[in-house]
């Protein structure tokens, strides 16, 4: 057994002083659906509703010695850190993004008490991060990394120990979202060459892909930070010295909005409430598909900290993603009659869930923001035919971000 099992499996023993260990759940539902025996290790169903615990916890039980410890997260890091402050009896001080979701800084308030203190510093992740660590080295303080630390990568091995424990053996393939790389590091390094892996980085924040392309850890021009527990601009150097060897090809990217109907399929068929950068690892079963067909499956479900009032924006991007969802800017005529003639080529499935006029493009027409909804996208196929036939002069902006993020 190598030095890092070892350390691994003495880290996850120590743990079950704490807290318990998460399950390793079988889905029928994707089993069925993907042809393959695929396992869910619920990391959301932690005292925190992410994995982030167990690194607070194992780098914080090595330097109790240290009366304030320092961090710098996008909330699931955040409140290990907190829970782990209140536990131990330790000062936190505890920096996020100005961006972070309401739910994840009240949840990182409840779970540290009296024993943290928060910080909102800069829109990114790594504005953050600098600002957090320029008052640790001021105040003498512990960082505490979210990903870039031997013992948080040690600590968040434990999820493999447990996998192999619960499951009887070690999983045919593991597929593990990716951030700063710290989970990722943690299960390669645990269960090495013994299964075969898939990593999973959302599309805004791929930068596992863009260190193994520049072959070093890089910075990423810019971040979408939609799915918050995974937008990180630069993967840790310690993580990707562990992580170098893994080959693009074993690495996948997830656009936001594809994501958006995995978490919608898991909480209306499953009832499993997952954040963004929970349901990567599940989303990425789409792109494997004959590669899993037949094998033992195991799926990290990262992070369970969802905000509901996010909910109407998810749905929105889901079914844009499917297909489902069409924004256009319509040249209208300025006569009589002109909107019962629009009206009249929808289909009995087409709904309008936005009408809008913008401006007046000239004296006899008009610009209108018309956002349509319909369960067949094949639908909309249909629908374009007669605009073009019917002579409505239309823009489909659906996909262009630039412009839907003004005018949408």
């Amino acid at each position: 057994m190598s030095e890092f099992r070892e350390r691994a499996k003495e880290a996850e023993g120590v743990m079950r002083e704490v807290f318990p260990e998460t399950p390793l759940l079988k889905n029928d539902h994707l089993s069925d659906r993907f042809g393959a025996t695929i396992y869910l290790k619920r990391e959301d169903l932690s005292p925190v509703r992410s994995y982030k615990l167990r690194g607070a916890f194992n780098a914080m039980r090595k330097q109790l010695a240290q009366e304030l410890f320092v961090c710098a997260s996008a909330g699931n890091h955040a409140q290990g850190v907190a829970y782990m402050c209140r536990h131990f009896g330790k000062r936190g001080v505890i920096f996020m993004p100005v961006t972070t979701p309401q739910q994840k800084i009240q949840k990182t308030r409840m779970f540290g008490g009296e024993f943290i203190e928060i910080r909102l510093v800069g829109d990114y992740f790594d504005s953050c991060l600098k600002a957090a660590q320029e008052f640790c080295q001021k105040e003498k303080g512990y960082f505490l990394s979210p990903f870039d630390d031997e013992d948080v990568i040690e600590g968040q091995a434990s999820v493999g120990v447990e996998i192999e424990r619960q499951l009887g053996k070690v999983p045919d393939h593991l597929i593990i979202p990716v951030g700063g790389g710290g989970l990722s590091a943690g299960l390669l390094s645990y269960f090495s060459n013994e299964c075969l892996y898939t990593f999973v980085e959302p599309s805004g924040g791929a930068c596992l892909k863009a260190a193994l392309e520049a072959g070093e850890p890089t910075d990423l021009a810019k971040v979408n930070t939609f799915a918050d527990g995974a937008a990180v601009a630069r993967i840790g150097e310690r993580p990707f010295a562990k992580l170098q060897g893994v080959g693009l090809a074993n690495v996948l990217t997830i656009h936001e909005d594809r994501l958006c109907q995995t978490i919608i399929e898991m909480l209306n068929v499953e009832g499993i409430v997952l954040e963004p950068a929970g349901a990567l690892a599940l989303d990425a079963l789409q792109d494997l598909g004959g590669a899993i067909a037949g094998r033992t499956v195991v799926c990290v479900t990262s992070g369970g900290n969802f905000d509901f009032e996010r909910l109407p924006e998810v749905k929105e991007r889901a079914q844009r993603s499917a297909g489902q969802k069409k924004y256009l800017i319509l040249r209208m005529p300025q006569r009589p009659g002109a909107l019962k003639d629009f009206l009249s080529l929808l289909g009995p499935e087409d709904d309008i869930a936005r009408f809008e006029y913008l401006k007046k493009s000239a004296r006899n027409f008009g610009s209108v923001l018309i956002g349509i909804e319909s369960p067949n996208p094949a639908n909309f196929q249909r629908l374009f035919g007669l605009f073009n036939e019917h002579g409505f002069t239309y823009t489909d902006i659906t996909n262009d971000e630039t412009l839907a993020e003004f005018v949408v």
